[in-house]
């Protein structure tokens, strides 16, 4: 089995493969990937990688980018309309994520370049973190296992990390897309009542009385005893939970956010759950990442995990495979199947 991991990041590389196919496209890989897949996209491009441990400088990628037909992109890469004035041969933008904020794809639209993003393949992954931190915060996981580990255990106690009531309590979702509903998938062995909330209500109201019910935005935050936040991020969202709508939660409820940071207003978050509404937190995602807001890590009633929703071999490999197919795809002239911006294809750069 090919891992990425953290621990064994390899020597930085800025290098053509070689041998290449006479003609080949030049493509731009932003951040390591598994070695076995770049493999791959050196047997049929050029390739400009970057198995170093880190996110590229503002100039250096746009001097990788400036002679690029492809760029592979996660959502630590900034590609915006200023960036994209320098690349006049770029043809698509291959995303490894879901979400696509990173990416300026009205600015990509106007230019005549696709953006492809990595749906499906990360959904049951990340619907499995959701629970995992959900767990964590509810049971005082993280907070139990750093005490005892600090040696301060000394026998039972009635009293002790007491926790709250998973089974049969009210899961909110705030965003029921594919990893929304995969979410309300799981709280049925949990017996647990489903509200949700989308822009829009559904039409027809499902026959189940244990299918997920929608609410208004107000009734979702009052009435949850486990919210998850899966919205997509857009300057629509920013800030969309903030300290009003933390207020709105019930005393020891539990805000779970596997979406987007920026989504939450962390200063606000940070001063809820001092206040105990809301009584926990798990955050997978945060402002500014990878730095974060200095008093989160300072609270005991926070599960923090760094962006790893999806980190599963099969989702990122998978990840990886379909941003591989969606850059191939373009690159050879055909309909990428996840286009994020269908109405760039009529008018798309062909050269």
């Amino acid at each position: 089995m090919v891992k990425l991991s953290h621990a064994a990041a390899p020597a930085a590389v800025l290098a053509d493969a070689s041998p290449q196919p006479a003609g080949a496209a030049r493509i731009v890989v932003t951040r390591r990937i598994f070695e076995d897949q770049l493999a791959v996209l050196r047997q049929r491009y050029t390739v400009i990688d970057n198995q170093a441990d880190g996110v590229l400088a503002p100039a250096e990628l746009q001097a990788r980018m400036a002679q690029a037909q492809g760029v592979l992109v996660d959502p630590a890469g900034r590609i915006d309309g200023p960036l994209l004035a320098h690349c006049p041969l770029l043809r698509v933008v291959s995303n490894i994520a879901v979400g696509y904020n990173n990416i300026d794809v009205e600015a990509c639209t106007r230019a005549g370049i696709l953006v492809t993003n990595t749906p499906d393949v990360l959904t049951q992954a990340t619907a499995d973190h959701a629970w995992a931190l959900l767990m964590a915060a509810a049971r005082r996981v993280v907070e139990s296992d750093r005490w005892t580990r600090a040696g301060h255990w000394q026998g039972f106690a009635l009293d002790s990390f007491l926790g709250a009531d998973v089974y049969g309590a009210t899961l909110g979702i705030l965003g029921m897309g594919r990893i929304g509903s995969a979410i309300a998938d799981r709280a049925r062995g949990f017996s647990m009542p489903v509200i949700y909330h989308n822009r829009k209500a559904p039409q027809a109201v499902a026959d189940d009385p244990l299918a997920p019910r929608w609410v208004e935005r107000d009734v979702l935050f009052a009435q949850a005893d486990f919210l998850v936040l899966v919205l997509p991020y857009s300057p629509a969202t920013h800030h969309v939970v903030g300290a009003t709508e933390l207020a709105r939660m019930k005393p020891g409820a539990v805000l779970v956010n596997i979406a987007r940071g920026g989504i939450v207003d962390d200063a606000a978050l940070v001063a809820a759950l001092r206040a105990g509404r809301p009584g926990a937190a798990a955050l997978d995602v945060m402002e500014n990442e990878p730095r974060m807001n200095e008093q989160l890590p300072l609270l005991d009633n926070i599960v923090l995990t760094p962006h790893i929703g999806s980190a599963t071999t099969t989702a990122r490999r998978g990840m990886v495979r379909l941003a591989m197919d969606n850059l191939a795809a373009a690159l050879g002239g055909q309909r990428p199947a996840a286009l994020v911006n269908p109405q760039a294809w009529e008018g798309r750069r062909t050269s």
